[in-house]
């Protein structure tokens, strides 16, 4: 096993019972070699209390206030020192033997930025969850999708996808990153506050030639919706607004450009979707996305020059595109009825 330092890192915001569930798997299955930390985003219940009197191996960070995830892991992570983190949601159950696979790949190839282990789901055990599953994609529009998880399409895990491949993005329910890579490239943009925060990261270290993996020997069971339901309308709304900025920052400017027309056209009809099944508070979600993304313009183009700066300092070849999935998820998927990710056309096995 690697002798370089490994910290895994929980963010807690009044998450009491998450870690009463969850973060007993945490210590039983990481080795004592390796720290435990839990940063509090400013909780107004016992959790703090509770890490200090049941579960005194964990180094406990008190943050100020609620940050959000993505801003709450760039406050806690200025203060771990390490070589590998592992940002880890609290309603995750890890099992045995969880770490060592994916540091064993880092070691293998230095151009590994981040790995994500497979994804299931704690309420469905034999089916992949929705964040993440077997490995992030995305689609030549823009349009995110995992092995396993196809839009609403959950899938069984019947063990194919278990090969270690790159992806597109990691996800930040247990993702595993290189340390000096997440500050290098600025961390989370805190102005996400949660949700596509990690694949704006992995889409800037792809940029500087970086991989991003998937280690499908590595299990771990994410319970979902512990911050916000995947269904709620602010989920909704961020997930909307952060994609736009995503696409802004990191593709080329005429291409964000008629790319982010081309996805208004796309939300209008998810809006019209979303209407048919009597559920008006995501249009509004929808609505107030593009609105915030368009009266931010402005700052989000100073964080795109900032970040560009970033990619071209640390570079370490040409941008890496091998796993952006040439063809469009939305068309497989409500026109040609392809609903697992091998049906897809141009999937890779």
């Amino acid at each position: 096993m690697s002798k370089k330092k490994i910290s895994i890192v929980i963010l807690n915001f009044n998450g009491i019972k998450h870690l009463k569930a969850f973060l007993p798997s945490v210590l039983e299955h990481t080795p004592q070699t390796m720290e435990i930390h839990v940063a509090d985003n400013g909780s107004t219940d016992d959790s703090v209390d509770l890490l200090h009197t049941d579960f005194p191996r964990v180094i406990v960070h008190k943050l100020p206030e609620n940050y959000g995830f993505a801003e709450g892991y760039n406050q806690a992570l200025k203060n771990i020192e390490s070589d590998y983190y592992v940002i880890l949601n609290s309603d995750v159950r890890v099992t045995a033997g969880w770490i060592e696979p994916m540091i064993d790949l880092f070691e293998s190839n230095g151009a590994i930025a981040a790995i994500q282990p497979k994804i299931r789901s704690e309420q469905a055990p034999d089916f992949f969850e929705y964040a993440g599953a077997a490995g992030g994609l995305m689609d030549k529009y823009g349009f995110t999708f995992c092995r396993g998880r196809v839009f609403e399409e959950l899938e069984k895990d019947q063990g194919q996808y278990d090969t270690h491949r790159q992806i597109t993005w990691a996800s930040g329910a247990a993702l595993f990153i290189r340390a000096d890579l997440f500050h290098q490239f600025g961390g989370f943009d805190g102005d996400y506050f949660a949700h596509m925060e990690e694949i704006d990261l992995c889409w800037r270290l792809r940029r500087a030639g970086y991989q991003i993996m998937v280690e499908p020997a590595s299990v771990v069971y994410h319970l979902g919706g512990g911050t916000l339901n995947y269904q709620s309308a602010q989920k909704t709304f961020l997930n909307f607004r952060n994609i736009y900025a995503t696409l802004l920052k990191n593709l080329p400017r005429g291409r964000a450009s008629w790319l982010i027309i081309f996805r208004l056209v796309i939300d209008a009809g998810a809006a019209l979707l979303y209407l048919s099944k009597k559920r008006p508070d995501l249009v509004w979600a929808i609505a107030r996305a593009h609105w915030a993304f368009f009266g931010n313009i402005p700052k989000i183009l100073k964080k795109r020059k900032a970040e560009q700066k970033l990619v071209a300092q640390h570079r370490i070849g040409p941008a890496n595109t091998t796993a952006v999935y040439p063809g469009s998820i939305v068309k497989e998927y409500y026109f040609s009825g392809h609903q697992t990710y091998n049906e897809l056309k141009h999937a890779k096995k």
